[in-house]
């Protein structure tokens, strides 16, 4: 807000101004991404990936570093909302999915990873349960075959938007539809002494195209 508008409540440039609260799957603060960030981006899967990358804009060390090539998560790492609110056991019902990010976020573009819940009985096929946690599961998000984000739905079943890859976050993210040549990679997860939903390590296969 310009010195201005100190009194001012409704002005249009004021309401540009205020941030918008992301979405499930996608940070609205992806249009500022666009504009400024365009060209960062433009190798990473297309506008429609782009969208999905914005990284929140809390504790931002090292995410444009597109040089990174360390790991995603690691033991202990706490996932956190597109807010950069950490995950609790209570932050998903069963049925629900949430987009989340390692804590601190290095290496923005494999970063973005989803979460979901289901029914501990629900789970099987290629699912390492040893890596579920009551009723939590997690994927890389960015898809196999193009990079693109996953970030449709379809029941309970992951889309890719891209060229419609299909994934089963129930059957260890297996692939049910579409050109994908292999599944999402599981992130292992565990609750710490204080309920936080966190990461054991990095995920359990490579991110995004290649590595078959």
């Amino acid at each position: 807000m310009s010195d201005d508008c100190e009194e001012c409540e409704t002005c249009q440039s004021c309401e540009d101004a205020r941030p918008e609260r992301p979405s499930i799957f996608t940070d609205a603060r992806a249009e500022m991404s666009r504009r400024d960030y365009g060209k960062l981006f433009a190798t990473v899967g297309g506008l429609t990936a782009a969208s999905s990358l914005v990284a929140p804009l809390v504790g931002l060390t090292r995410v444009f570093e597109r040089s990174y090539t360390g790991p995603v998560y690691g033991d202990g790492i706490n996932l956190v909302d597109g807010d950069g609110n950490r995950v609790t056991e209570d932050t998903l019902d069963v049925g629900e999915k949430l987009t989340v990010f390692p804590e601190p976020r290095p290496g923005i573009e494999r970063a973005p990873t989803l979460l979901v819940r289901f029914e501990e009985s629900d789970y099987g096929g290629e699912t390492n349960l040893e890596s579920t946690v009551s009723g939590y599961a997690a994927y890389s998000k960015v898809c196999t075959h193009a990079g693109c984000m996953v970030s449709n739905e379809d029941g309970d079943i992951l889309v890719c938007p891209c060229h419609f890859g299909k994934f089963d976050p129930t059957q260890g993210a297996s692939v049910v539809g579409g050109p994908p040549g292999r599944p999402l990679p599981q992130l292992p997860l565990t609750l710490s002494s204080d309920g936080n939903v966190i990461a054991t390590g990095d995920f359990e296969g490579p991110v995004g195209p290649g590595g078959d």
